[in-house]
């Protein structure tokens, strides 16, 4: 694997850096935090104009057919301006699976929306168990008609409030003795009768949502995939969601290594730059350390994944490795900058909070070096 980037993705990472760092500053995430919808359309709309939305997108469907690489080196950057936008739910969760499992028409009629801004989707999956496993899949899809009636309840499903379509995962089989059996994916319009979204208050203010099915309808159209075997397809969407993921949290450890370095050369205590006494210096050479590390197995993640591979094995270590490599980041730089590191009014704790709801996200640090450790077992 090539570690370096090219000069498109090059082009691409400082573009993207120079436009959100004049569009996207903490000043408005700070006040997009109050907002109800968490983000600005505005900022959307520019993102939409810029091809953002369509880079791992065919040409056919008005993308510009890049890879999930460059997908990940646009989400890193992402990830170090705080971008409040239903990108990630939009293209990675949602995007990519109707381009995995959907139709001709599917793909079409989704996708050419999703590149040009006019589609805005999610993936509904965690239930009360919490859990991204085939057996937490608990929402029941009865047939009806010529289609289906959906009942269940969904949990910390990003963006709800802001979707035009929810992919939703629910049982068209029962279990028994595999979970991974009768699990079928579901298109289903956000303003579809009993359809009931509510947002989840947590720690980052990320817009997590709840979502209530009762007893919606929909046609036999609405069947992402095949019926009853969309586990396999939800497995690759996980990864290539975690891989990004990581991507993402690697972006904002930078951003905090970077303003903690900015802030020890400038404060000054006993009548010098505290960035010169050889415990402050540790502390940042430690952050570095954690960033580069982070970056180089989650980029590996995301390369495996562009060059078709399971990444199974590469998604969990680097889920496992990046969850905590951004807490750490974030905890020395809390200690570098002191008392004022601490107060709501600095912009380290944007970062703090949004480090903690990653960690959870998309599997658990022991949930990952499980997997981990499965697949060298069996290599």
């Amino acid at each position: 694997m090539d570690m370096g980037l090219s000069e498109i993705q090059q082009m691409l990472k400082n573009s993207a850096r120079e436009f959100l760092a004049q569009e996207c500053p903490l000043t408005l995430i700070r006040e997009l935090e109050n907002d109800p919808t968490g983000f600005s359309e505005d900022i959307w709309r520019q993102v939409v104009s810029l091809g953002w939305t369509g880079i791992p997108f065919p040409e056919q469907y008005g993308g510009t057919g890049g890879s999930f690489l460059d997908l990940a080196v646009l989400v890193e950057e992402m990830g170090r301006a705080l971008l409040p936008a239903p990108f990630f739910a939009t293209v990675v969760l949602g995007g990519l699976t109707v381009l995995d499992a959907g139709s001709d028409d599917q793909k079409r009629d989704i996708l050419t929306g999703v590149c040009a801004g006019t589609v805005r989707l999610t993936l509904a999956l965690t239930e009360p168990s919490a859990t991204t496993e085939a057996w937490g899949v608990e929402t029941q899809a009865s047939a009806s008609g010529d289609g289906y009636s959906i009942s269940g309840t969904k949990l910390f499903v990003p963006d709800a409030h802001a979707a035009d379509t929810i992919i939703v995962a629910a049982r068209t089989m029962p279990a028994r003795d595999d979970a991974e059996q009768g699990i079928t994916l579901f298109l289903v319009p956000s303003n579809a009768a009993g359809v009931e979204v509510e947002q989840i208050s947590t720690i980052g203010n990320e817009r997590l949502c709840e979502i209530r099915l009762n007893n919606v309808s929909v046609g036999a159209g609405a069947v992402l995939g095949e019926v009853g075997q969309a586990w396999p397809v939800i497995e690759r969407t996980l990864a290539r969601a975690t891989a990004a993921h990581c991507v993402q949290m690697v972006g904002g450890a930078e951003a905090v290594l970077d303003m903690t370095v900015e802030y020890v050369k400038q404060r000054t205590q006993f009548g010098r730059p505290v960035g010169s006494f050889q415990a402050v210096q540790h502390h940042c050479s430690n952050m570095a350390t954690d960033v580069e590390g982070a970056r180089q197995i989650a980029y590996q993640a995301a390369w495996t994944i562009s060059e078709g591979e399971s990444g199974r094995r590469e998604v969990a270590m680097a889920k496992a490795w990046c969850s905590g490599a951004y807490q750490r980041v974030c905890s020395l730089g809390h200690q570098c900058h002191g008392a004022i590191g601490f107060t709501m009014e600095h912009n380290l704790q944007l970062y703090t909070r949004r480090a903690k709801v990653q960690e959870l996200s998309y599997g658990s640090v022991h949930d990952h070096k499980e997997v981990a450790l499965q697949e060298i077992e069996a290599s």
